[in-house]
């Protein structure tokens, strides 16, 4: 098969895309395997000399980076659990469930969208300390069990089943719970994945509100213990190097292994809202 210019020109533009995207990736890979001091000459090293494991070890010996790597599963794994109870709830019954100003209350939420985030902190901090959460971990994960973007996705997604066979349930003299735990939340799963992933990644980047929230050290995650790390080491660019790849390494390789759940949802919900 004979391969047309444009088509060898779009390919080797993808091509060169992918490398630079890659590189940043991988050399800080490179760096976190270099003894420190080696990444601060001029020019900088692509590859180790003398790869070593010493900067991963004194990360979790002498910085407690385990503890903050716990934190960080702990507080996304929590916001993941109770966003996807939250948003499958709210998004089923804006689709499927008739009461009174549904419309209205839906757009509604659609327009706080344009609400950035960083104006409801401030409010959203003197409640949390209201109610006595801060520097705890129900203080990162309870404002964050719903969202509106994951009831907008639900919503999308669910208005895709059909009414007949919500009606043949009731018919049949099935709840509304019963209907949607055995009807709809197995037609929702490619949905369910994909915000599954997308809320479990933006927890765990997640850095303004922990840092705000979180006053103890004890309760950091990874993102603000590794900018907390940086203050104290600035000039050891190989440990820096490292406590990046233990922070981006899971995310990544869950990414990797969901992505074609993850885009699946994503395509199936654009095209059947």
């Amino acid at each position: 098969m004979k391969l047309r210019p444009a088509s060898i020109a779009v390919n080797g533009l993808l091509a060169l895309g992918a490398a630079l995207t890659l590189f940043p990736l991988l050399w800080m890979l490179s760096v976190s395997l270099m003894p420190i001091g080696s990444a601060n000459s001029f020019p900088p090293p692509l590859l180790p000399l003398h790869p070593t494991l010493d900067n991963y070890r004194t990360l979790f010996e002498r910085a407690d980076l385990g503890r903050f790597l716990f934190n960080s599963l702990l507080v996304s794994t929590g916001i993941t659990l109770g966003s996807l109870a939250c948003n499958l709830l709210a998004g089923y019954a804006f689709a499927k469930l008739r009461f009174a100003g549904r419309e209205r209350l839906f757009g509604l939420l659609l327009a706080a969208l344009v609400i950035p985030s960083q104006v409801a902190m401030m409010p959203l901090f003197l409640l949390a300390r209201l109610l006595g959460i801060v520097n705890s971990y129900a203080g990162v994960i309870l404002p964050s069990l719903a969202s509106i973007y994951g009831i907008y996705l639900v919503r999308q997604f669910a208005r895709a089943i059909p009414d007949e066979l919500l009606e043949a349930a009731r018919i049949d003299g099935a709840s509304e719970w019963r209907i949607f735990r055995s009807v709809a939340l197995p037609l929702l799963r490619p949905i369910i994945l994909t915000l599954a992933v997308l809320t479990f990644l933006t927890a765990w980047n997640d850095f303004m509100w922990p840092l705000i929230v979180l006053t103890g050290k004890d309760h950091y995650t990874l993102p603000i213990a590794l900018a907390s790390l940086a203050r104290e080491h600035n000039q050891d660019i190989e440990l820096m190097m490292a406590g990046s790849m233990v922070t981006v390494l899971p995310v990544l390789l869950l990414f990797l292994g969901l992505q074609r759940y993850y885009i699946d949802g994503l395509l199936l919900g654009s095209v059947k809202g």
